[in-house]
C-alpha cells in the first residue's frame, strides 16, 4: 500500500469497488488500498460513502478526508489530515483493512 506525507497529513491511494454486497476492506491491489462499497457510483454516493467508511476506521472527522484526484474514477487519491503516513497504516493494520 502507498502512503506519502506532506505537512501534516498522509495521502492514501485506493481502489474502489461500487455496488458491493458488503462495504468491506479486500486487502492490497498493487499499491492501492481496495474497499467495497454497496454505494453506487452516481451523485457522488460511493465518494461519500467511501469518506464515511474511513472516517470511521481511522478515527478521524469526515472534514479531515479529502479526495485528491479520481472523483470520477475507481482509483483514487486521498489525504487524511492529522495522521502521518506510519499512524495511517497503524490504524488500517488495527481496522483489519491491511
Amino acid at each position: 500500500m502507498s502512503s506519502e506525507e506532506r505537512r501534516g497529513s498522509a495521502r492514501l491511494q485506493v481502489r474502489v469497488i461500487p455496488r458491493s454486497p458488503h462495504e468491506e476492506f479486500g486487502g492490497v491491489r498493487g499499491s492501492a488500498l481496495v474497499v467495497r462499497l454497496t454505494a453506487p457510483p452516481v451523485d457522488d454516493a460511493a465518494n461519500q460513502a467511501l469518506v464515511k467508511m474511513l472516517s470511521k476506521t481511522l478515527h478521524v472527522p469526515a472534514r479531515d478526508i479529502s479526495i485528491v484526484s479520481g472523483h470520477h474514477s475507481r482509483d483514487k487519491t486521498l489525504r487524511v489530515a492529522g495522521l502521518d503516513a506510519a499512524r495511517l497504516k497503524a490504524r488500517l493494520r488495527e481496522a483489519g483493512a491491511l
